[in-house]
């Protein structure tokens, strides 16, 4: 009886989304339903030796570590794999890397200021809009070029990191995001209501690509090893920080703040320090995305991005470069294998994260960083 009462309420929330999303889509909203209440009902009859075993594997990836004499081959394997992509990819694909690499080096600026300090920034892209329209507002309204612009558009992004730094973190937790969330919305619509200089929601269209030694960069090809290149860069300075003196300020602060103020570090400092350095890397992946695009508009900067990019980090693991990596890439896969039920991929992405927050509250990846 109890079954048949759960057949009757999956059914039900099908039929009330027919008239929005179709018959197709409904029975297929149907089938997943049903199959999540068929799962969970068999993973409540045998729940405790699931649990036991998802105990069993979780601390074996909590220990496994990468032997040191195989790691350069794996990642020989691995750029050779990257390089090698633009010859035997199509235009489609080829344009989705692009777009996880710039969405990566988002990731990993962001994971500077949530994984490794413990802050909770919901504004984040408000410094990724704020480097897309420098570069297309110098590159349209003042002639500058790609390279021209791409470290007045970093500066400005630094700069804009340090002023909401100043005053926002004095405060922590909640209030700390609620601050961030806000001045990513400020950001947005100032772009959106500012008509004289940003063309307000019409956008900025007529952007140049990069031009390298008078070759244009704007070809799918040429462009994603201009991404590829600035993602690497962005790891490596990234993680060459973390292993430094103020990389481990930073996780100290995470840790206990108190603790870490108690042993002489200025938190204040540090954290600014973090919020600037995290900065730095949005205005990096906006010139990229405008330089692509050749055309940005404050559509493509709201509220729903910034969680997006803190899903991957999220997803990835806090605090691992490897895994906001990963956790980019699936997430900017993952729209494109669902676009049959596009209307559900925020469920899909929900129910995901909820999963990932039951079984491995550290990320795909946490335990690997955590192990090294």
């Amino acid at each position: 009886m109890k079954g048949l009462n759960q057949f009757f309420i999956v059914l039900w929330f099908s039929i009330l989304f027919l008239p929005f999303t179709g018959i197709k889509a409904s029975l297929m909203l149907f089938t997943l339903l049903s199959s999540c209440v068929l799962l969970f009902r068999v993973f409540m009859k045998y729940g405790k030796g699931v649990r036991e075993g998802v105990r069993r594997l979780r601390k074996r990836m909590d220990g496994v570590k990468m032997n040191p004499s195989t790691r350069p081959i794996v990642f020989s394997l691995l750029a050779g794999c990257l390089f090698c992509l633009p010859f035997i990819a199509q235009n489609y694909l080829l344009d989705i890397s692009i777009l996880a690499g710039i969405y990566a080096i988002l990731a990993l600026g962001l994971n500077i200021v949530v994984g490794f300090t413990g802050l909770l920034n919901l504004g984040y892209v408000a410094f990724y809009a704020l480097g897309a329209y420098t570069y297309a507002l110098l590159n349209v309204k003042v002639g500058l070029g790609f390279w021209q612009a791409l470290p007045l558009g970093i500066g400005l992004t630094g700069l804009a990191g340090f002023i909401l730094g100043v005053p926002a973190l004095r405060l922590k937790g909640d209030y700390l995001a609620i601050v961030t969330l806000g001045f990513g919305e400020i950001v947005r619509l100032v772009l959106n209501n500012w008509d004289s200089l940003t063309n307000g929601p019409n956008g900025v269209s007529g952007i140049s690509p990069p031009y390298l030694f008078g070759m244009p960069l704007g070809i799918l090809n040429r462009y994603y090893y201009l991404v590829l290149l600035a993602l690497i860069v962005t790891y490596g300075v990234v993680g060459r920080v973390h292993e430094s003196k103020i990389g481990r300020a930073w996780i100290a602060i995470r840790e206990d703040e108190i603790s870490a103020s108690t042993m002489g570090i200025n938190t204040t400092r540090y954290r600014l320090y973090a919020l600037v350095f995290g900065s730095l890397w949005a205005g990096l992946a906006g010139a990229l995305f405008a330089a692509k695009m050749q055309f940005v508009s404050p559509e493509s900067f709201t509220f729903m991005e910034s969680v997006l990019i803190l899903s991957m980090v999220i997803l990835g693991g806090l605090g691992s470069l490897p895994g906001v990596v990963v956790g980019a890439v699936i997430l900017v896969m993952l729209p494109e294998v669902l676009r049959e039920v596009q209307s559900y991929r925020m469920i899909a992405l929900s129910v995901g994260l909820i999963a990932m927050m039951i079984f491995r509250p550290q990320g795909l990846l946490g335990g690997l960083a955590k192990g090294r």
